[in-house]
């Protein structure tokens, strides 16, 4: 098993919610930033949600208000809390991390899926 493994898609109805869970391992993971990108079929990665060691947060604007990115350091995981799905929001879902500050030591999961549909 890799550093970095997501989980916590699956196929939801528009308005649904899903929390995604991002399970590190073998890393200080307190000393790690955590994102979350996205990629629809046809579409380029895009980055969702990012959370710093000192838990600054940042979104994109299309899920600013519906997703929530938060980090559990004793737990050595990060989440994407997401609200409101639309099917839109369809798309394989990626957590990244990297070392704060430098940003050496870049890791990447295996991504899960999440789909949005009636």
């Amino acid at each position: 098993q890799g550093p970095v493994v997501e989980s916590g898609g699956g196929l939801v109805q528009p308005g649904g919610s899903l929390r995604l869970s991002c399970v590190t391992s073998g890393i200080s993971f307190s000393l790690y930033d955590i994102a979350w990108y996205r990629q629809a079929p046809g579409d380029q990665r895009e980055l969702v949600a990012a959370i710093t060691v000192d838990s600054n947060t940042e979104y994109e604007a299309s899920v600013k208000g519906r997703f929530t990115i938060s980090r559990d350091n004793a737990k050595k995981t990060g989440y994407l809390q997401m609200n409101s799905l639309t099917p839109e929001d369809t798309a394989v879902y990626y957590c990244r991390t990297n070392l704060g500050r430098s940003g050496k030591y870049i890791y990447w999961g295996q991504g899960t899926q999440v789909t949005v549909s009636s």
